[in-house]
């Protein structure tokens, strides 16, 4: 090729980088995309177990047998025991008046006698007499643990009826004592 073609189709490049620079528009910028909320994810079920039932007793009302002589039997009050010669409530023997005690709040319909016993020493005068203070101490001492004094009555049979026979201090130890009776329920 000669010069002055090759000079034209130069020109004629040129020209049209030119004019293709100036004439062109710029292009719209794009849109900003489009955001389109994604619904939520279906929750995914939890397997659950039945829940497990535990069967509840229902309280049973405890009752107390309706023969008075059958109530007694079963020894839901406990004896106290006194020292040779005294009525006076002795510190071994107060749980023993607590849990009587205990038997007759739950128990509130429940009357009671309180027999007072001794050994089979001392004249039977003196002994009706020295009962009588040891079913009268041990019914102040349930009286002063919260029981109706109204429910308790007392008896002496002083050395009259003996719990254990026999002339040793060990029987006569069982025989010093206030005895309870239920009467009424």
């Amino acid at each position: 090729m000669t010069k002055p073609f090759r000079s034209v189709g130069l020109l004629l490049a040129a020209g049209l980088l030119v004019t293709a620079g100036c004439c062109t528009k710029k292009p719209a910028p794009a849109p900003a995309p489009e955001v389109v909320a994604e619904p939520a994810p279906a929750p995914v079920p939890v397997p659950t177990e039945a829940p497990i039932v535990v069967p509840v007793a229902e309280p049973v009302a405890e009752t107390l047998p309706a023969d008075l002589a059958e109530l007694n039997k079963k020894g839901y009050l406990k004896d106290v025991f006194f020292d040779y010669d005294q009525y006076d409530i002795r510190a071994d023997q107060r749980d023993a008046l607590a849990a009587n005690a205990e038997w007759l709040k739950k128990w509130p319909t429940v009357k009671i006698q309180v027999e007072g016993h001794c050994d089979e020493r001392g004249s039977n005068k003196y002994n009706m007499a020295l009962g009588e203070k040891r079913a009268n101490a041990a019914r102040d001492y349930l009286v002063s643990l919260g029981i109706d004094g109204s429910r308790i009555s007392t008896i002496s049979y002083g050395e009259e009826r003996p719990f254990v026979q026999g002339q040793t201090e060990e029987s006569w130890s069982q025989n010093r004592r206030a005895h309870f009776v239920i009467t009424a329920k």
